[in-house]
């Protein structure tokens, strides 16, 4: 039995993810697995899909076909703020990439980059030289 404190929180955890009943396609079907003839022939097993994300979850948890649809919605609540937090932190570090780009070199990476530039333009005059003997 779930007590009326966790549905309520349940409750607005749905309405901060914008998870309304309306966007819900829910199911009922036969369960499987172990538990004899009873899992077979009762509707406990519960299915959701939420349309705007396209996120399904089944879930038979219980034999209670009301315990089922709770765990079924928390499930989906907590797959949905996966989802969110996960879009927000790759935005997150295309920015600070973009950061890291636009920023300007330290004083002392320019230099090692200048240094590198002179022991390469050095190296192919080098080169040059011994073509031209040759």
């Amino acid at each position: 039995m779930i007590s009326p404190e966790k549905e309520k929180e349940l409750l607005q955890q749905m309405a901060q993810l914008n998870i309304r009943e309306e966007d819900l396609i829910e199911k009922f079907v036969k369960g499987s697995g172990p538990g004899g003839q009873k899992i077979n022939k009762t509707s406990s097993c519960v299915y959701i899909l939420h349309i705007p994300s396209g996120i399904e979850v089944k879930c038979q948890r219980t034999r209670s076909q009301a315990s089922n649809r709770f765990f079924a919605r928390r499930t989906l609540c907590e797959r949905l703020a996966e989802q969110l937090l996960d879009k927000k932190m790759k935005r997150q570090q295309e920015i600070s990439k973009i950061r890291r780009q636009k920023q300007k070199r330290s004083k002392r990476h320019q230099e090692k980059v200048l240094r590198d530039k002179h022991i390469r333009s050095e190296t192919k005059a080098r080169r040059k030289v011994t073509d031209i003997d040759l």
